[in-house]
């Protein structure tokens, strides 16, 4: 590092040890480093995730499984509904998956990011934040948080996703041998409560006096191409009921929201409309649509209650009745959350038992 970048990293930690948020995966500034599971396991649910929705959700699985062990040889169902809400649930698949890899070394994180790199479902920034965080490792952590405090600190014009190797190459050269973790952590929130997406806090960042964006208009980073239209995507999902049960089933392992609780669908997904068949012939009700947003595309779900009265010739290969009362315990991911919505609200609303 040369003086300059010593400078600037130092002002960053002198500014974390004041004003670092309190979070329940991370130890206190210049203290030692967390336990490496929690910190894991906390990155793995940040990610595209906000601080806020995770909170609760960490709590919950560390009170269920507070050892990686305990994860690893948990009911795979029982994660995937306890994880239900946070969206983006390959990374609920991955989460079991590196528990057991993890367990089957003896309980025991790599301390490297090379090593970190080769669990399942750990890319170049949770291994990083891993080796950094909970063993202090010389690693780079960049997420968004960071981009946006390199990109601004030092103008880069270039636009995403582009400007990612020179933000990269810029966060190298400040990210200190010493502290490390802390330096990370520093980063991360600066650019969650002082150098915002939206009117960046300028006069109470440490950094102002260095920051090129600044003079220019720091919002203006990082610069970012034009939205592209997502696709608008239709499917239906049926709701088929009796004596105050729902039909649910358990999509496939893989895919969209795989491995979760689900209403029966007609095979929507981000490719394509759905064009699948109801799961048996008969009268079937619109109940209303529900609208949800993915990454790629937008869903409209139209919710089909079947209003016949012969269940006799419903006999499905898969799938349960699971009971209406009991519904939220089943972990339905949000889409089918609101659907299950919408069902119940007009179910009140008629008086109707089932």
């Amino acid at each position: 590092m040369d003086a300059s970048t010593q400078t600037i990293s130092a002002a960053l930690l002198d500014w974390y040890d004041a004003h670092a948020r309190v979070l329940p995966w991370r130890s206190a500034p210049g203290a030692p480093p967390p336990d490496p599971y929690r910190v894991w396991l906390s990155e793995v649910m940040l990610q595209q995730t906000t601080v806020a929705a995770v909170g609760p959700y960490f709590d919950k699985f560390t009170r269920a499984w507070p050892t990686v062990e305990a994860l690893a040889a948990a009911d795979e169902g029982e994660v995937m509904a306890a994880w239900a809400g946070l969206g983006y649930y390959a990374r609920a698949r991955n989460l079991i998956a590196c528990a057991r890899a993890v367990a089957a070394r003896g309980g025991t994180f790599p301390d490297t990011e090379a090593a970190l790199r080769e669990l399942p479902g750990l890319g170049a920034y949770t291994a990083a934040a891993v080796a950094a965080i909970a063993f202090d490792r010389a690693a780079t952590v960049v997420d968004a948080n960071v981009e946006r405090v390199v990109a601004r600190l030092h103008a880069i014009e270039e636009p995403l996703p582009a400007a990612r190797k020179p933000i990269r190459a810029r966060a190298e050269e400040l990210t200190p041998p010493r502290r490390a973790g802390d330096f990370a952590q520093a980063m991360m929130d600066l650019g969650a409560t002082v150098c915002t997406s939206r009117a960046p806090r300028c006069l109470l960042c440490p950094l102002a006096q260095w920051c090129a964006g600044r003079r220019v208009g720091a919002e203006r980073f990082p610069v970012k191409p034009p939205k592209k239209a997502k696709p608008q995507r239709r499917g239906q999902a049926f709701w088929i009921e009796r004596a105050g049960q729902v039909w649910l089933v358990r999509r496939a392992g893989r895919g969209m929201l795989g491995g979760m609780l689900a209403l029966p669908d007609d095979g929507w997904s981000a490719r394509g409309d759905g064009a699948e068949l109801p799961p048996l012939d008969g009268p079937w009700q619109h109940l209303g649509t529900v609208r949800h947003g993915f990454t790629h595309f937008d869903l409209d779900l139209q919710l089909m209650l079947y209003s016949g009265s012969d269940l006799a010739r419903f006999a499905p290969n898969d799938g349960e009745w699971w009971d209406i009362a009991r519904l939220d315990q089943a972990g339905l991911p949000t889409l089918f959350a609101k659907a299950a919505g919408l069902a119940l609200a007009q179910r009140d609303e008629t008086g109707e038992s089932g």
